[in-house]
């Protein structure tokens, strides 16, 4: 019990300080979730559309070819509300729900409509607590742990710039990209607190490790999908337009 309050606690604190961060004072950077050499980022941005859309509040501004500058706390408290309640994390907690529902894990929740409910809530949960962590630790190391497209071409560099970014951010004001602690640290914060907070007491902590290894995959999975299907030009979704989908990604903004 004292694990799990001490776990409760510091999810709490974390959530504290995102929601308390002043709105008009700016933060550190660096990539997470390029290579981004400062000569890189010194074209001058491209005319950002206003047409609305449930992509990611950011994906205007992180293309490739764009000058780089540190987001403010106004539009962090904004990705960090998209990316913990935005549809992307709801659909992704009803796909896991029901892949968890296939293979009954854990098995105490049972079957049926009663043991899917659950489910999707305990992975929303994990997501609200990694992406909390995530955005949580960013803002004390002050660093910019969004996702920034590479400004490489070919599969091979993209692929690689995609991984990367999952255990890494930018910092400074020319955005050079760094280690990111909390990057790394907020898959297992997730998966952890699931173990110790809600899964059944059978649950220890190196189950929660052992599922974060998963959830690290899934946010690498996350940054593959934004550099190569969905997110902008040179998307799949941008190159192979699909009717609704495509807007509803921001995937034809060109």
């Amino acid at each position: 019990m004292k694990i799990r309050g001490a776990v409760a606690a510091g999810i709490a604190c974390l959530a504290f300080g995102i929601f308390a961060m002043p709105t008009g004072a700016q933060s550190g950077a660096g990539a997470g979730t390029g290579n981004s050499a400062p000569a890189q980022q010194q074209t001058a941005p491209p005319p950002q559309s206003s047409e609305p859309s449930i992509m990611s509040p950011h994906v205007a501004r992180t293309q490739p070819g764009q000058l780089y500058r540190r987001p403010t706390e106004k539009e962090k408290l904004r990705n960090y509300a998209f990316d913990t309640v935005g549809p992307y994390p709801l659909i992704g907690a009803l796909v896991a729900g029901g892949i968890q529902q296939a293979y009954g894990t854990p098995k105490e929740w049972g079957g049926g409509i009663g043991g899917y409910g659950p489910r999707v809530a305990s992975n929303f949960g994990i997501n609200l607590v990694t992406q909390t962590t995530r955005y949580g630790l960013a803002e004390i190391f002050r660093e910019d742990t969004l996702y920034y497209r590479c400004e490489c071409s070919g599969f091979g560099p993209r692929l690689g710039h995609a991984l990367i970014s999952t255990v890494t951010a930018r910092r400074g004001d020319d955005g050079h990209r760094v280690f990111s602690f909390a990057a790394l640290a907020a898959p297992y914060a997730g998966t952890e607190a699931a173990a110790l907070l809600w899964y059944p007491s059978r649950y220890e902590p190196m189950d929660g490790f052992r599922n974060g290894n998963y959830n690290l995959l899934v946010q690498a999975g996350l940054n593959v999908a934004l550099e190569f299907i969905w997110g902008g030009p040179h998307t799949l979704l941008s190159q192979h337009h699909v009717p609704v989908v495509s807007s509803v990604t921001g995937s034809n903004k060109q």
